[in-house]
Formats: C-alpha cells, structure tokens, sequence
C-alpha cells in the first residue's frame, strides 16, 4: 500500500505541475482555452490572474515533492498529509466557485490519495 501511495502523491504533484504550465504559460493558448473554457479576449484579460494561480498550484507540487523525498518518514508522512489536505481544499472551493469538474479534476484525486497514505500510514 506504501507504493500505491507514493505513486498517488507523485501524480497529483504532476498534475499540479500541469496546472502551473497551463495557466502561467500556456493561458492564453488554444490548449489554455479550451482547459478553462475561455474566450481569448478572456483569456488575455484574466492572465495576470490565472499566473498567480499557476504559482500557487507550483507550490502545492513544490510540497508534495518535498514529501517525498524527506528523509524522515515522521516528517514526510505530515507533509503528505498537510499539501494533500491543501489541495482537497483548493479543489472543493474551486469546484463549489469556478467549475465543477475541478470536484473531479482536483480534490477527488488527492482525496484518494490521501485516504492511501493514511491507510499506508
């Protein structure tokens, strides 16, 4: 179960880091609109924005691939369970005000994953 939950940290990090990509580069690109669903006139005026979000999704990656590589496992498993629960939040308030499919996209993944590394424990 350990490896499973490894495995499942280190893909909601990648998503994250997707996430960074899409909207600190990529916003205002056909692929950007067609993720957020935005109009390029949108997309122009939003960018400032939607870099600052890019940011903060690095830094949620930034975390739980510092998870991962702590040596201490005390400290790893609390950082797991501290950047997961930011990123189920982030998902749960992104899909009650944005979109919903960010339930789907965000916290329902890392909600998973965390439930792993809890079992792993």
């Amino acid at each position: 179960m350990q490896a499973l939950a490894t495995i499942l940290v280190a893909l909601i990090a990648l998503e994250h880091v997707y996430i960074l990509i899409l909207e600190m580069f990529l916003w205002t690109t056909p692929r950007g609109l067609k993720a957020f669903g935005m109009t390029p006139a949108q997309a122009e005026a939003t960018k400032t924005l939607a870099a600052n979000q890019g940011l903060y999704n690095g830094f949620l990656a930034a975390g739980l691939v510092w998870s991962l590589l702590h040596p201490d496992p005390g400290v790893a498993f609390q950082l797991k369970l501290f950047f997961l629960g930011c990123v189920v939040l982030a998902g749960l308030y992104g899909g009650a005000t944005a979109s919903r499919k960010i339930f789907v996209i965000q916290a329902l993944p890392a909600a998973i994953a965390l439930v792993a590394v809890l079992i792993a424990g």
